[in-house]
């Protein structure tokens, strides 16, 4: 089953940027991982920062879908028209891989690491 896991903003100084949507919007924070990465919580979808070695789309928001198999999803959306950016790769907490949809908009697969 594919859902969107989260939107993804990249971010130069993850600590700041947490600072900023907590203290100032009001997100609770469901996750850091230092300066790469945060996950926090926008109300039924993840609101995520990625500091510069996190930052898988080049500084470009970009929505995240969670798929069983990153590979095999990658294939099939490649055949449909995505463009293949990175990936499938692996990440300090899961398989990823970043595509562009027909439009050239970016967009995130990715899969717990078995």
């Amino acid at each position: 089953m594919t859902r969107i896991g989260n939107v993804l903003y990249g971010a130069k100084d993850v600590g700041e940027m947490v600072r900023f949507y907590r203290d100032a919007l009001g997100l609770d924070v469901k996750f850091q991982d230092g300066d790469r990465f945060a996950a926090l919580d926008g109300g039924g979808t993840t609101f995520a920062l990625a500091g510069p070695e996190e930052d898988v789309t080049g500084g470009e928001p970009a929505v995240s879908f969670k798929v069983d198999d990153v590979a095999a999803m990658t294939d099939k959306l490649t055949a449909a028209g995505a463009t293949l950016v990175r990936g499938p790769e692996e990440g300090p907490h899961e398989i990823r891989a970043v595509l562009r949809d027909p439009s050239g908009n970016p967009f995130i697969l990715y899969a717990g690491r078995s």
